[in-house]
């Protein structure tokens, strides 16, 4: 029994650090897309829908629809496709795309400010992604 306590463990922290692999990669995915304002919140412990969220900001719906458009095919190249998708469509002022341990949230600056995400998770650890996003 104990061994399959310790294996069960060991696939969970594999599917942990694959996880928050993928949510570096679309951190870095964005901020090449000059997203900003860039949030990591590991959100394990605080619901089942997900591991992490990706929140960040794009200045128009147009930059909200390249960023999106970017992370889906640079991580399509890898054969990582997102399980679902909302608000791709313009006009864009909230787009999410579902990548089951990862969910992305691209919000236009007012609308993130609205919904308020970080204060709804705010007892989510915050990861520090500093190395991953350029100054601006």
């Amino acid at each position: 029994m104990a061994e399959n306590e310790k294996t069960n463990q060991i696939t969970v922290n594999e599917q942990e650090s694959g996880a928050k692999a993928l949510a570096l990669k679309i951190v870095k995915l964005a901020d090449a897309r000059f997203a900003s304002d860039i949030k990591l919140l590991h959100v394990t412990d605080k619901t089942v829908i997900a591991d992490y969220f990706v929140i960040c900001t794009g200045n128009s719906s147009t930059q909200v629809q390249g960023i999106c458009d970017e992370i889906a095919f640079r991580l399509g190249e890898e054969g990582i496709v997102p399980a679902r998708t909302e608000g791709i469509e313009a006009p864009l002022n909230w787009a999410v795309m579902d990548f089951s341990s990862v969910i992305l949230h691209v919000f236009i600056g007012d609308t993130r400010k609205f919904y308020g995400l970080e204060r709804l998770w705010s007892e989510a650890e915050e990861i520090d992604v500093s190395e991953y996003v350029t100054k601006r």
